[in-house]
């Protein structure tokens, strides 16, 4: 398998591995192994006692393999590749932010910060674990960039307006993720029996530290989504034909996610449709690094702009 499919593959196998992390939250089967890692109840290969102990133990080998891969991933890419290849350093970085993503995982176990504990503490925890799942899919992105044939060069003529507004989205879009990671905690740890009751428990005096943070997700995601939308032309409108396909996808995948997390607070976030609002959330932000890269390199046998000194006339011209 070559370098190029096996990045596919893995980011493919990441995406899934993640997903059935999002239900072993949502099920509350975070503690099934107990308070024990990288052991499940103290047991190498343990007796599967409940059900919540065999959700918490295939997440655990399902991880293990994608640490696996993301190691082969990098000897792959280091034996078809050259010194300072982009696609060396993105290599590197999947495995650094798979091993952090492990090691908070751990943490999160450990810690016991998993079940039915509500503390502040694992609020934080679950909003850094959100963010570095996104820095290690934007890792995994970067190498199946690179590998590609078509990656081209990075633009130096970018302009630093340009740039500015490709970071705001970058923040914006990572802001409302780690806050979707604690609001979808929120609701596992205190569902609500309808939309009424929901917005009462969000407004009530004295009302739990997590019942009160999710209430910024909405307003963080709509302001990240409108972000983009205004983003996506003014960072289109001169690198070329595949910055503005990867826009178009880019601004569906938003309205895909606001239609999603609009029906996930109608019906009350449901398990399925808690999967599915991750899914999306993260199909988002890759649309938005590879549209970036888009933005930002060069297609291969695309002509090199002249520098205005190149376009002035020199004084021999002139005679």
């Amino acid at each position: 398998m070559t370098a190029r499919r096996l990045a596919v593959a893995t980011l493919v196998y990441t995406l899934a591995v993640i997903a059935w992390g999002a239900y072993v939250r949502a099920s509350g089967s975070g503690a099934g192994c107990g308070a024990h890692w990288p052991l499940c109840n103290g047991e190498v290969v343990p007796r599967p006692e409940s059900i919540e102990t065999v959700i918490e133990l295939a997440h655990r080998i399902t991880s293990g393999f994608a640490l696996v891969a993301v190691v082969a991933l990098a000897v792959a890419v280091f034996r078809s590749s050259s010194p300072g290849d982009g696609a060396r350093l993105a290599a590197v970085a999947s495995v650094v932010f798979m091993v952090t993503e492990a090691a908070v995982g751990a943490g999160l176990v450990l810690l016991e910060y998993v079940a039915d504990n509500a503390s502040a503490a694992r609020a934080w925890w679950m909003a850094g674990h959100l963010m570095n799942t996104f820095l290690l899919l934007a890792a995994l992105a970067a190498t199946v960039w690179w590998t590609g044939p078509g990656a081209g060069a990075v633009r130096a003529d970018a302009s630093a307006a340009a740039r500015v507004v490709a970071a705001v989205c970058v923040a914006a879009v990572l802001l409302a993720g780690a806050s979707g990671g604690v609001a979808a905690l929120g609701d596992t740890l205190y569902p609500a029996s309808s939309l009424a009751e929901g917005v009462r428990q969000d407004f009530a005096p004295g009302a739990a530290l997590l019942i009160r943070l999710r209430v910024f997700h909405p307003v963080l995601a709509l302001c990240a989504a409108l972000i983009i939308v205004l983003a996506v032309p003014f960072l289109a409108r001169t690198p070329g034909r595949r910055a503005r396909v990867f826009g178009r996808v880019l601004t569906m995948l938003v309205v895909a996610q606001l239609l999603a997390g609009s029906v996930n607070l109608v019906l009350l976030a449901p398990i399925p449709l808690q999967i599915v609002h991750l899914v999306l959330a993260d199909l988002l932000w890759l649309g938005l690094v590879f549209f970036l890269f888009a933005v930002f390199t060069r297609a291969p046998g695309t002509p090199v702009a002249p520098s205005k000194a190149d376009r002035s006339p020199s004084l021999a011209s002139l005679h």
